[in-house]
């Protein structure tokens, strides 16, 4: 009897009333060779699947769970609130507590508006920018995913380059005609594009650690760069820190990195698990935002109390003292024990790796961008996470997507990922 044969009757099912069976394409685990697992509950670094198989999660939803499943902090906060209502849609006092302390947390943010996920954040953001420069265009990078808004699924990495999907069905050419790419880490041909279009780039977006081609570190000056362009040729900076923000350092990639953006996107840790979205930056940028401004942007459980409640009471957790310092620490040792094991084979890897986020590229060449990190063999990664899911570690089930490091992983969870892992490069 296969191990997961609840999991394969429920998927079974899914499919005649999902399309694909799943809610999010990510999910769907057929670029590993499998049927999706479904997932009965979490507890600190694991997480049990409804056959009742156990598994060292490395996906923590993809990304929010920073301290782990089922925190005792956030959901007692979780719970102290639900007795006070779900939704008002008025202003509520959890909203504001949350957008002051992210104001105080990240550089860039003197105003703030909280919205429902990091695609409206992206997109709110975009829009934001055309207006305040009354320009049209913007620059992305080829690999980085923003959200699924019309414009920014073109060479978006991620979902979209796991499932092996057009870049962007169903929207018409009028929609991306504005939309410019450019390689990441590739600051001439960024410098080229402002060259050629030079009024009528409103914006570059961009993730200042790319996330959804797997990990991928900027290049020394990438940053410092764009940072250049945009300030020389009047366009809007816009870090997607949905990913990044709260993870890399209390104040995201730009506290890291010492580069400072116009406008920030955040998602994911902001959150605490629940669904939520921000954007905020520069205050005579932010103050065009409707009611105070003219660019309309609205949404019915903004700013909702329990997912601001969970949010607030995650990021008071790592405000704590030496925090980020123990999150650094498990990384090291699972870096250093990988490493170790890639150093006794003989196959094909790139561990790239920075802050608590890590992504084992099967490929020989150094993954600095989407085309690099294409050159990944997919079997070989199928293998591997195949025989990891077998011997109960819940890795990414995409070559594209990074691996999660929570604060709720001991060393022991560790040592026993190495072990595993020691297996399954055998499959590689």
């Amino acid at each position: 009897m296969s191990r997961y044969k609840v999991s394969d009757e429920l998927f079974e099912k899914a499919l005649q009333a999902i399309p694909g069976g799943v809610n999010s394409p990510v999910r769907a685990f057929k670029n590993v060779g499998k049927n999706p697992l479904f997932i009965k509950n979490g507890s600190g670094s694991r997480i049990t699947d409804v056959d009742g198989n156990e598994y060292i999660d490395y996906v923590c939803s993809w990304g929010p769970l920073i301290l782990g499943h089922s925190h005792p902090e956030v959901i007692t906060e979780i719970r102290r609130e639900i007795e006070n209502g779900i939704s008002f849609g008025a202003p509520c006092l959890k909203e504001l507590e949350l957008s002051e302390f992210i104001v105080k947390a990240v550089p860039s943010i003197e105003n703030i508006r909280l919205v429902n996920s990091g695609t409206e954040a992206t997109m709110s953001a975009l829009r934001l920018a055309r207006a305040f420069t009354g320009r049209d265009k913007i620059v992305k990078f080829s690999g980085c995913y923003h959200g699924h808004a019309d414009g920014l699924l073109v060479k978006a990495g991620s979902g979209v380059a796991t499932a092996g999907l057009p870049d962007s069905p169903g929207v018409p050419k009028s929609y991306t005609k504005h939309t410019l790419i450019a390689p990441y880490n590739n600051l001439k041909a960024t410098t080229e594009l402002f060259e050629h279009y030079p009024g009528s780039i409103a914006a570059i977006i961009v993730e200042p650690v790319a996330a959804n081609m797997g990990v991928v570190k900027p290049e020394p000056g990438f940053l410092e760069g764009l940072r250049q362009l945009a300030t020389a040729y009047g366009a809007v900076l816009i870090f997607d820190e949905v990913i990044t923000g709260f993870r890399l350092s209390f104040g995201g990639a730009q506290q890291a990195t010492g580069v400072i953006p116009d406008l920030t996107c955040l998602g994911k840790i902001i959150g605490g698990g629940l669904s939520v979205g921000a954007y905020g930056g520069k205050k005579e940028i932010m103050q065009m935002v409707a009611p105070q401004g003219a660019v309309y942007q609205a949404g019915t459980l903004s700013g909702n109390p329990v997912a601001a409640t969970a949010g607030l009471a995650t990021l008071k957790v790592l405000a704590q003292k030496g925090i980020y310092e123990e999150l650094q620490q498990k990384t090291d040792r699972l870096e250093e024990g990988i490493n170790n094991l890639l150093r006794q084979t003989s196959g094909e890897f790139c561990l790239n790796r920075i802050g608590s986020l890590l992504t084992l590229f099967f490929t020989l060449k150094k993954v600095n961008d989407f085309e690099s990190a294409s050159s990944s063999n997919m079997h070989s990664f199928m293998g591997f996470h195949q025989s990891l899911l077998g011997q109960g570690i819940y890795w990414p089930p995409s070559q594209f997507e990074a691996a999660f490091i929570s604060l709720a992983l001991t060393n022991e969870d560790i040592d026993k990922t190495l072990k595993a892992m020691e297996k399954a490069l055998a499959f590689a």
